[in-house]
């Protein structure tokens, strides 16, 4: 078995696109047509989905509602990188949940919100004390 996607919805395509590519995701050019578009599978990463509510809506029959908890979690290379994106996430006027911080778990770690609500952790692995 293999994670294979993480699916969010939008009102608001720009915005969205904006935040998840300050995230680091990549994107086609342009926004899809209006109702879904999605990042390449690569080997280190599951694609990202994102569908128009009202896309979502017409399949599932219902309005979705972002939880108040993580739904994901996008693992960095270095401390350095979460506070670096955590930083351009403030800068363009995103929520940030939780700043970044020093995990007891031995992670760096944030949560960050994107524009229709979704929460998304942040976090590198903390070097090792010897």
């Amino acid at each position: 078995m293999k994670l294979n996607a993480v699916g969010v919805t939008t009102s608001n395509f720009s915005k969205t696109l904006e935040f998840y590519e300050l995230l680091g995701f990549k994107f086609p050019d342009g926004v899809g047509d209006g109702a879904h578009i999605e990042t390449a599978i690569t080997d280190s990463s599951a694609k990202l989905m994102i569908d128009s509510k009202d896309m979502a809506k017409d399949i599932i029959g219902e309005d979705q509602k972002p939880g108040n908890h993580s739904s994901f979690a996008v693992q960095y290379d270095s401390a350095e990188e979460v506070n670096d994106i955590a930083s351009k996430i403030k800068s363009a006027g995103f929520t940030i949940i939780k700043e970044p911080w020093d995990a007891f778990w031995g992670q760096r770690y944030c949560v960050v919100e994107d524009p229709d609500g979704y929460k998304v952790d942040l976090y590198a692995e903390l070097p090792k004390n010897l």
